[in-house]
């Protein structure tokens, strides 16, 4: 990110404000970054970086809005949801331009992640079902006890740029229906859809200070992993970041769940449908020019080939792609998210040049007529990839696919096991005892059977293994009720029996 001091060589791009209290607030620091338009790779706006004073503005109008909001019944909170669900739906197209022009993605792919941010909006709509405790009676005699979830206070979400509605609403909607005031850090690269949200829901009725927006890069995490007024925070991002983000947090006496990196298999079995994997490839890879951590990234075959097979019809797909910005309706993949991005991904691609892994196809110096400054990288191939290769180990987060060919199944399931990161991965067989095997045997959180993407509904848990997550929770689903609420369990006696001389019931004539 290019830091911009001088307000007066950038009038004429939109300047993105913070949401505090109610009302969205200019940044006051004399920091900002650049927010660019992908598909014509120009900067297109600027971002305040908020300072330590603006964050702990935010964390204490969320710190004052608590106790009133969790004594809201939760059905009323619920309403709130109700409202807010139908003010997304109402307002989708918009939400998804804003989407789409700062993080470049196509406006079907981004209708679809709000889609999926409000199928969590709707699991929080149940929140008063979700909320119910246990009841023990007669423990001991005279004696019950139960259980009741509280929440936790004030939260925080740091959120990444890839997916700017959808990750943000799998946390502040169950955060704030289970009673919590929350402070959501966007990422600084795509702002603009998570400060409308927060509009969207003050509209729906949503009291002020319950949630707030700040924009901002370290300085402002750091304040929220510091600030003691900070109960819980949530993060999604790299694992570098997120390891930090998890042992600061708990230095400091939080609750934290850290949903990081990711680099997902897709098992290839020989009796596979061979069509039916290309179709999954081409959207598990390339969709959303793999900037999602549920991108398929590696294709393992057991055997040559499933993988001749494979890349003969993956490889006319690949040429017949559409690449183009959000603006233009045929486009069926967008570019990266700025020309940082671009140059990253492209430097991944030499790697694997250099180190000897067959380049099928090369994305590198895509050009779009008519947008010809874009930060476009084609859909990338290679195949005989093998594990020590960079593109193997790392996480690329863009267009790029590696093939590797295994000997044999369990070398396949060997392989996938050992990868430091276990957040998703698929199989696609016709083979019912393999199918069962793997999903038994693979040491990943999400498995898909003939399924690429293994993305969980709302009502399920969304969660990976092993550097994929840290923390103790998973998100969205029972597993973020659990994580925004603290247990409470009671035990009570009450004296039995009648005190002489007490009375329970009318008095004669009536008085009472």
């Amino acid at each position: 990110m290019n830091l911009q001091a001088n307000a007066a060589s950038v009038t004429d791009i939109e300047e993105i404000q913070h949401f505090i209290n109610g009302r969205r607030v200019a940044g006051a620091s004399g920091r900002f970054g650049d927010v660019y338009n992908p598909g014509l790779g120009v900067v297109a706006g600027r971002v305040p970086l908020a300072a330590k004073a603006e964050v702990e503005t935010a964390i204490a109008a969320a710190a004052a809005a608590f106790p009133s909001w969790a004594a809201v019944p939760a059905a009323r909170r619920a309403q709130v949801m109700f409202s807010f669900r139908d003010l997304v739906k109402r307002h989708i197209d918009e939400l998804a331009a804003l989407v789409s022009s700062e993080h470049g993605k196509t406006l079907e792919d981004a209708r679809g992640s709000i889609t999926r941010g409000l199928e969590v909006v709707e699991f929080a709509c149940g929140i008063p079902q979700l909320l119910k405790g246990e009841f023990s009676e007669s423990v001991a005699g005279g004696v019950d006890s139960w259980s009741m979830r509280q929440p936790l206070g004030v939260c925080a979400g740091i959120t990444p740029f890839n997916f700017p509605a959808m990750v943000p609403m799998w946390m502040f909607p169950i955060a704030i229906a289970c009673g919590n005031t929350f402070v959501l850090k966007p990422s600084e690269r795509d702002p603009s859809c998570a400060l409308r949200l927060a509009e969207l829901m003050k509209e729906a009725g949503l009291p002020d200070g319950v949630l707030n927006v700040v924009n901002g890069d370290k300085e402002a995490v750091d304040t929220l992993l510091t600030d003691a007024r900070v109960q819980g925070v949530s993060f999604v991002g790299s694992t570098a970041i997120g390891e930090i983000i998890y042992q600061t947090g708990c230095a400091h006496g939080k609750r934290v769940q850290a949903l990081c990196g990711a680099k997902n298999h897709m098992l290839v079995m020989p009796d596979a449908d061979i069509d039916q994997a290309v179709d999954a490839v081409m959207g598990a890879a390339y969709g959303s020019a793999g900037e999602r951590c549920m991108a398929i990234s590696v294709v393992v075959t057991v055997g040559d080939a499933p993988a001749d097979a494979l890349i003969a019809k993956l490889l006319p797909k690949l040429d017949a792609l559409k690449v183009g910005p959000y603006t233009d309706p045929a486009a069926e993949m967008g570019p990266v998210i700025n020309p940082d991005a671009k140059a990253r991904i492209e430097g991944c691609i030499a790697s694997g040049v250099e180190e000897g892994a067959q380049l099928l196809r090369d994305g590198r110096g895509a050009v779009v007529a008519g947008a010809e400054g874009g930060c476009f990288v084609g859909a990338t191939v290679f195949d005989r990839v093998t594990p020590g290769m960079r593109i193997y180990t790392d996480e690329i987060f863009g267009p790029v696919l590696s093939i590797v060919r295994a000997g044999d199944y369990e070398e396949a399931v060997a392989m996938i096991n050992d990868h430091e990161y276990g957040n998703g991965t698929a199989i696609f067989t016709r083979d019912g005892d393999a199918a069962r095997d793997f999903v038994h045997r693979i040491q990943i959180g999400m498995v898909g059977v003939n399924v690429p993407i293994p993305v969980p509904l709302a009502f399920h848990s969304f969660g990976g293994w092993k550097r994929s997550l840290f923390g103790d929770y998973a998100i969205h689903g029972p597993e973020g009720v659990r994580f925004y609420t603290r247990l409470k369990t009671v035990t009570s006696r009450w004296p039995s029996g009648i005190r002489e001389g007490a009375v329970f019931n009318f008095k004669a004539g009536g008085e009472h």
